[in-house]
């Protein structure tokens, strides 16, 4: 699996290392995955996703369910 967040949508993103004398050269910056496991409630089961640390403190604000209809309507989620 790609590393991309399951509900904000957050993805690899490119740019440079710079040196002292200024010489520039591609890195990549990664964001900061985890995988974790939810309960929903509604459907009596668990899934397991690849979120962002930030979309689990918005997870642990909001609730999994309004966190998971957002990322459906925005179309990071198919589940």
């Amino acid at each position: 699996m790609s590393r991309v967040c399951q509900l904000t949508g957050k993805r690899v993103i490119t740019g440079n290392n710079v040196s002292h004398s200024k010489r520039r050269t591609k890195r990549k910056f990664y964001p900061n995955l985890i995988t974790k496991k939810f309960y929903l409630p509604e459907e009596d089961r668990e899934i397991t996703l690849k979120i962002s640390a930030a979309a689990l403190r918005t997870v642990t604000k909001n609730g999994i369910t309004a966190c998971l209809k957002e990322a459906k309507e925005k179309g990071y989620y198919k589940g």
